[in-house]
């Protein structure tokens, strides 16, 4: 059976294949403590690749779609997109966002810079210039995951039927996650910014 011919075999074939890099490159030039560091980085990055690679769906693609679909009198119109494709993406998009800041969390604790980072590198002096960087893209995160929790995804479920609600209610939940999912879109430049940056330099 081939395994690219479903999502879950294809993902199960990528991780035997980096298994298999890892295996046959070696691993006898890193120091004992890297591996947990690097696989924790590494499936904070797959995470955050999922979370924003569908937040970025959403803001290039979704919604200027959608809104082609409500102004073409004589075309299919967007259910289609509501009815499918949202849900499912909304899914992904909201776990994902989760399991991208557990493990960022997760990082930074395996690291013992939990504190610092979140206090910008204050705790120490003079100021830790990594925790500074990574504790930058760590609010940003922070503040992200809050408006998928918080803002995008209960306005989204009056908005897709999942929940009742009023006219008036899904035209304000309209408004309120469109906001929400474009400042997340505005706060992922200076995120990626933050989070490369602190392994590359402090921010360039």
């Amino acid at each position: 059976m081939n395994p690219l011919n479903s999502v879950r075999g294809t993902i199960i074939a990528g991780f035997v294949v980096a298994i298999a890099i890892i295996v046959i490159a070696g691993d006898s030039h890193m120091p004992a403590s890297m591996p947990v560091n690097a696989v924790m980085i590494w499936l904070h990055v797959i995470a955050g690749i999922i979370w924003i690679g569908i937040l970025y769906y959403f803001n290039f693609v979704q919604v200027p779609a959608l809104a082609d679909a409500a102004a073409d009198d004589g075309g299919p119109g967007g259910a289609g997109i509501t009815k499918y494709v949202a849900p499912r993406a909304l899914f992904w998009f909201r776990w994902a966002a989760l399991a991208t800041w557990l493990t960022g969390a997760a990082f930074l604790l395996h690291r013992g810079m939990f504190d610092d980072a979140f206090a910008l590198g204050q705790l120490t002096d003079p100021t830790n210039a990594y925790a500074l960087t990574i504790g930058i893209g760590a609010w940003l995160g922070t503040v992200m995951l809050f408006n998928v929790w918080v803002l995008i995804w209960p306005n989204q479920k009056k908005i897709l039927g999942i929940v009742e609600a009023s006219a008036d209610e899904i035209a304000k939940g309209k408004r309120t996650a469109f906001l929400a999912s474009r400042t997340n879109t505005m706060l992922s430049i200076p995120l990626i910014m933050s989070m490369v940056g602190a392994g590359h330099g402090f921010f360039m």
